[in-house]
């Protein structure tokens, strides 16, 4: 009977000694696969950051190029803007010289007055109520440029400027005259056209 208990206690002490002995061979399997995991998770975050920082390069590349593109771009259209500034110039110049070539018609004005009286100047006695007044008036204005360059028509208010009808004797509406660089009287008309204006002066 001591023999066998002495058996049981050796198998028993026997089993407890082989699932102690798995365990810690299941243990360190584990062990090492956790190892082995954690080392999976370090290699797989470091291709993340690299492939983080490589497309944060890649964009920044692609932001620096955008950028130059863009910067010569702007200097295209800087260029292209000289360009036109310079085309503007030209046809402003261009103008100017069709301007000098061209005389003038505007509204009375002492000012307009004084600028006129360094060429030829015609005062053009108007009233608003009289057709052949305004026929003659739009004449002026749509053949403007046919003005000899220097020669100045000022359109007079018939109505308003009483002291100079007086001052030249216009007593009818429709009057031209011409007067010299010191506003004396030249010549005075009644009726006509731009073209009769012309041959005038």
């Amino acid at each position: 009977m001591k023999q066998t208990q002495g058996f049981g206690m050796m198998m028993i002490l026997g089993i407890v000694g082989a699932v102690v002995l798995a365990g810690g061979v299941l243990y360190v399997a584990q062990k090492g696969n956790t190892t082995k995991t954690e080392e999976t998770m370090m290699a797989e975050k470091m291709q993340m950051e690299e492939k983080a920082m490589m497309e944060k390069k890649e964009m920044e590349d692609k932001a620096m190029m955008e950028k130059e593109a863009m910067m010569e771009s702007g200097e295209e259209m800087m260029k292209k803007e000289d360009d036109a500034m310079m085309k503007k110039d030209e046809a402003m110049e261009g103008d100017s010289a069709m301007m000098q070539k061209s005389g003038t018609y505007t509204s009375y004005s002492a000012d307009s007055l004084a600028m006129a009286q360094k060429g030829k100047t015609v005062l053009f006695f108007h009233a608003s109520w009289c057709p052949t007044c305004r026929a003659v008036d739009a004449d002026i204005v749509k053949n403007a440029a046919t003005i000899p360059a220097g020669a100045t028509i000022l359109k007079v208010d018939y109505d308003s400027e009483v002291a100079l009808k007086q001052k030249y004797g216009v007593t009818t509406q429709h009057t031209f005259v011409e007067i010299d660089a010191d506003g004396a009287l030249v010549e005075k008309w009644s009726g006509g056209n731009l073209a009769g204006i012309i041959a005038k002066l």
